[in-house]
């Protein structure tokens, strides 16, 4: 498990990308939300709940390994953010005519956020900060 310790313990500028990536898939995630007629064709391949789950899931990962703190300050970071996105997404959804946004679809991107960052906050208590010579890693506080 210590080759994942580069990435639970990013440099700065990777911590920076990683959150570029999550506000900009979740950008896109909003967008292909908002196309006439695009949820339901991808409907015929996963439910609500299956698409919202990774989707979510994802975001918070990376929302989680963009930051810096404790283990649970990572965890309740990611999830926080998860939560005002996917609120702001049903949001959205609400005022398109062919779109419901419902409090039951957030809740499913908050379950998918907390069990994200609950395994990936156990993951980070076991593996050790790096040590490498001429690196400050970034130490949990």
């Amino acid at each position: 498990m210590p080759a994942l310790s580069p990435l639970l313990y990013a440099e700065p500028r990777h911590r920076r990308a990683m959150h570029a990536v999550a506000l900009l898939m979740f950008a896109c995630i909003v967008i292909a939300g908002s196309v006439p007629g695009a949820r339901a064709e991808v409907g015929e391949y996963a439910s609500g709940i299956v698409l919202h789950s990774l989707a979510y899931a994802g975001l918070a990962t990376l929302w989680f390994l963009g930051s810096t703190g404790s283990a649970l300050q990572r965890a309740l970071k990611a999830v926080l953010a998860i939560a005002l996105m996917g609120a702001f997404d049903e949001g959205v959804q609400h005022f398109l005519p062919y779109r419901s946004g419902t409090v039951r679809d957030w809740l499913v991107d908050v379950s998918a956020a907390t069990v994200a960052a609950t395994a990936l906050g156990a993951l980070l208590a076991r593996i050790p900060i790096p040590q490498t010579p001429g690196r400050n890693p970034v130490r949990p506080r």
